[in-house]
C-alpha cells in the first residue's frame, strides 16, 4: 500500500509525532508514505516528498511545527480541484490519504470521502473544539505554555500592585483559557461560551483590593465577547477563508478595567508562542497514538473515518461525527470554575 499525508490548518506540537508514527506503522505493514507540503495546496499542485523509515524520521519526534509544513485553501477552490486532486493521487499511486488538520481539514477531508477518495482524517488544533474526540494534540502544550506564563505574571503582577490580563488562544470555545485559568490561580476566567459582563470583572478585582490581596490576574481567550448593552466592543470581520478576526479583547477589557477602577493595568497576549516549540510529553504521546491507529485504519480499509481518544482508547468515528459542531466548554465546567474566581 501506497500512504499520502499533509498538515493542513494552523500548525501546533505534535504534528511531526503524528507523521512519524504513521511512517513507522505503515513501514510495519510493508507500505510506503509520501508528504505532500503545504497542505491542501500542495495536493493540489502535486508537491510530494517520499518519508522514509529511518533514523531522521525519530528525530522529528520532538520538533514543534510541521516537516511538511502547512497552509490554507479557499473551500471553493478546493472543491473546484476536485479533478486534479484524484488525478494527482492516481499518478502518484496513492491507496490511502490520511490529512492532519482541525475541524476545517476534517471538512475537507469528508467532502473527499463522499467523492470516493478513501481517506483516514487525524484531529488536530490547539484550541480542542473538534467534536467527537476528548482532546486533540497540541491541546496540552498550549495549556502549558499558558500555564507558565500565568504562573510567571503571579509575582511581577504582586510586585507592582497591578491587574493583569492574559489573552490565550480560542476564536470559539474557551478550552485553553479554562485549563490554563484554572491551572495558573487566575482570580477571572473569560471565555466565548459565556458573553462577560465587565463590571462584574471589576467588582472581582475591586473586591481582591479591598481585601488586602493587591493584584489580580484576568485570563481571556480571544474570541471572547461582551454582553449586548454592557460596554462597546467591535468583534471584527472575516478573513479570506472564512475565518473570524478578532480586536485584541484583552486589551479592551484591561483599558476598561484601568478607566473604572482606576488600577494599574497591563495586557499580555501570548499569540503565537502557544503552538510553537516542543510538545509536551503527553501530546507526543497522543499525536503518535493517532498517526499509528490512521495508518492502521488504512491498512484495514476503513476508510470516510476519524481517529479519536475517548477516554483511555482510541477509536475511529465516521468524519461526519468530527464536523459541523464545536466542542464547547459546558456551562458546568464554566460554573466550576466561578467558584474559584476573586
Amino acid at each position: 500500500m501506497r500512504i499520502a499525508t499533509l498538515t493542513s490548518g494552523g500548525d501546533c506540537p505534535g504534528l511531526n509525532a503524528v507523521i512519524r508514527g504513521i511512517v513507522r506503522t505503515a513501514a510495519d505493514f510493508g507500505s510506503t508514505v509520501v508528504g505532500y507540503e503545504d497542505g491542501w495546496v500542495g495536493l493540489m499542485e502535486d508537491r510530494r516528498i517520499q518519508l522514509y523509515d529511518d533514523e531522521n524520521i525519530d528525530r522529528i519526534l520532538l520538533r514543534g511545527g510541521t516537516i511538511l509544513g502547512t497552509g490554507r485553501l479557499h473551500p471553493d477552490e478546493f472543491k473546484s480541484g476536485i479533478d486534479r486532486i484524484k488525478a494527482n493521487l492516481e499518478d502518484a499511486g496513492i491507496d490511502a490519504l490520511i490529512p492532519i488538520g482541525g475541524e476545517g481539514t476534517l471538512k475537507g477531508a469528508k467532502w473527499l470521502a463522499d467523492n470516493d477518495i478513501p481517506v483516514v482524517g487525524v484531529p488536530k488544533t490547539i484550541d480542542n473544539d473538534v467534536n467527537g474526540t476528548d482532546y486533540t494534540f497540541g491541546f496540552d502544550t498550549a495549556v502549558c505554555v499558558a500555564t507558565d506564563a500565568i504562573d510567571r505574571l503571579h509575582t511581577t503582577a504582586e510586585s507592582h500592585n497591578r491587574v493583569m490580563i492574559v489573552e490565550v488562544m480560542g476564536r470559539h470555545v474557551g478550552w485553553i483559557a479554562l485549563h490554563s485559568g484554572m491551572a495558573g490561580g487566575a482570580h477571572y476566567i473569560v471565555v466565548p461560551e459565556e458573553p462577560f459582563d465587565i463590571a462584574e470583572i471589576c467588582k472581582a478585582m475591586e473586591r481582591r483590593f479591598q481585601m488586602g490581596e493587591k493584584y489580580g490576574i484576568v485570563v481571556v481567550a480571544e474570541g471572547a465577547l461582551p454582553k449586548p448593552g454592557t460596554m462597546d466592543f467591535n468583534e471584527g470581520g472575516v478573513d479570506q477563508f472564512g475565518h473570524q478576526t478578532f480586536n485584541g479583547i484583552g486589551q479592551v477589557i484591561g483599558d476598561e478595567i484601568k478607566r473604572r477602577t482606576g488600577h494599574d493595568v497591563r495586557t499580555t497576549v501570548l499569540g503565537h508562542i502557544q503552538r510553537g516549540g516542543t510538545p509536551t510529553a503527553y501530546d507526543r504521546v497522543l499525536a503518535t497514538r493517532y498517526g499509528v491507529h490512521a495508518a492502521r485504519a488504512c491498512h484495514e480499509g476503513k476508510f470516510g473515518i476519524c481517529v479519536a481518544l475517548h477516554g483511555e482508547h482510541i477509536d475511529l468515528i465516521p468524519l461526519e461525527e468530527a464536523v459541523g459542531t464545536l466542542k464547547r466548554v459546558p456551562i458546568g465546567r464554566i460554573r466550576t470554575a466561578q467558584q474559584l474566581f476573586g
